[in-house]
């Protein structure tokens, strides 16, 4: 979204690239070196994010998987059929 693209193309993992190089560049112009990557949900753009935010030069201290899982809470919707 805030890197331009729409639709179905967010989900892609050059949109999530895109995306974490917007967001480390504009914590380097903050001042900040060092971050501690917290990762939520599944997706196809997981590795190439924190791979961005690697190449642009920031040093990743810990890469944390915070996703949500329930203990066993509301009911999931019903299976999708193709």
């Amino acid at each position: 979204g805030n890197a331009g693209f729409k639709g179905s193309r967010k989900s892609t993992p050059f949109a999530a690239q895109v995306a974490a190089e917007r967001a480390g560049r504009a914590a380097q112009e903050c001042g900040v070196k060092n971050i501690e990557v917290r990762i939520k949900g599944p997706g196809p753009g997981r590795e190439s994010a924190v791979r961005a935010l690697n190449a642009i030069g920031l040093k990743i201290g810990s890469i944390a998987d915070v996703t949500p899982i329930p203990h066993n809470g509301c009911r999931p919707p019903k299976r999708r059929r193709v």
